[in-house]
C-alpha cells in the first residue's frame, strides 16, 4: 500500500509541477502582452487580467502538494531542530495531521464555494464559469493531502539540508 501511495504521489505531483510551470508561462506572457496593449497600442485587453489570476490561482494549488511533499510548506525548523531524534517522527505525525485537517477544510468549502460560483460568469469573459477558477481549491487539496500522505510515509526535509 506505501508503495503504491509513493507512486501515485510521484506521477501526480510531476503532472501538477509541469501543469502548475505551465501556468505560470501562461500568467507571464499574458501580462507581458497586457502592458503590450495597454502602454504601445494604448487598447487595454480586460480579459487578461481575468486569466492572470486565474492562472496563478491555479499554478499556486498545484504546486502547494511538491511544496508538502519536500517537507517546506510548513516549516518548523527550530522546533524540528530542538526535539530529541526518538520524538520527531511524532511531531512529523502532528504537522501532517494538522495539514491534512487544513486540507479537509480548503477541500470542503472550496467544493461548496466553486458549485456556488457556477453560475458566476467571469469578468471580461462571460462565457467562462467561476466554477473552473474556484475548482483549484478542492484539486490543490486533494493533491496536497497526496503530498502530505507520501511525506509522511516517505519524509524528505530538504528545507533543513538547505538552511544556514
Amino acid at each position: 500500500m506505501r508503495i503504491l501511495i509513493l507512486r501515485v504521489e510521484h506521477w501526480t505531483s510531476r503532472i501538477a509541477l509541469v501543469l502548475a510551470c505551465a501556468m505560470l508561462a501562461i500568467a507571464s506572457g499574458l501580462g507581458v502582452f497586457q502592458v503590450f496593449m495597454r502602454f504601445v497600442l494604448e487598447q487595454p485587453a480586460e480579459w487578461t487580467e481575468v486569466l492572470i489570476r486565474f492562472s496563478l490561482i491555479w499554478m499556486v494549488f498545484l504546486a502547494c502538494p511538491i511544496a508538502f511533499r519536500q517537507g517546506s510548506m510548513i516549516s518548523v525548523d527550530a522546533l524540528y531542530r530542538a526535539v530529541p531524534p526518538r520524538l520527531r517522527r511524532v511531531l512529523d505525525l502532528v504537522i501532517s495531521l494538522a495539514a491534512l485537517t487544513l486540507m479537509v477544510i480548503i477541500l470542503w468549502w472550496g467544493w461548496d464555494y466553486a458549485l456556488r460560483g457556477r453560475v458566476q460568469s467571469m469578468a471580461g469573459l462571460e462565457s467562462i464559469s467561476m466554477f473552473w477558477a474556484y475548482i483549484a481549491l478542492p484539486v490543490g487539496a486533494v493533491s496536497s493531502m497526496l503530498g502530505i500522505v507520501a511525506h509522511y510515509l516517505d519524509p524528505r526535509h530538504l528545507e533543513l539540508e538547505t538552511a544556514q
